[in-house]
């Protein structure tokens, strides 16, 4: 991916803040995925406690990998996956990006610029 975003601030005045990783166009986060039976392909995002530059924002993070740890990720053993999610991604290597975007749009919002247009 590219980039993450949390939702910073007051409720229903949230705006959405995002994170990229220094010098890096797009990097890993940690996931883990099957087929389930009732509603097919399924997958989540291992997350651990947030870095110093996240936690202002919010208290947990993606599990980011570093591209030397691709592999082991993808073929370690479950121990080291369990490292993953133990381990805090440096601070310094994120960027942090707060925009005054609202999180969630108001549903009246959209349908009234759809009638102006």
């Amino acid at each position: 991916m590219t980039h993450f975003a949390e939702a910073e601030g007051e409720k229903g005045k949230m705006t959405r803040t995002w994170f990229s990783v220094r010098d890096e166009p797009i990097f890993a986060w940690a996931g883990l995925w099957r087929v389930s039976d009732e509603w097919g392909p399924v997958y989540s995002g291992v997350m651990t406690d947030a870095n110093a530059v996240v936690a202002p924002v919010h208290d947990r993070m993606p599990v980011l990998l570093h591209s030397e740890e691709y592999e082991q990720w993808l073929l370690g053993s479950f121990d080291d996956l369990l490292g993953f999610q133990k381990r805090v991604f440096p601070a310094d290597r994120i960027l942090m990006e707060r925009t005054t975007d609202l999180w969630v749009k108001k549903k009246g919002a959209a349908a009234v610029e759809a009638v102006l247009l």
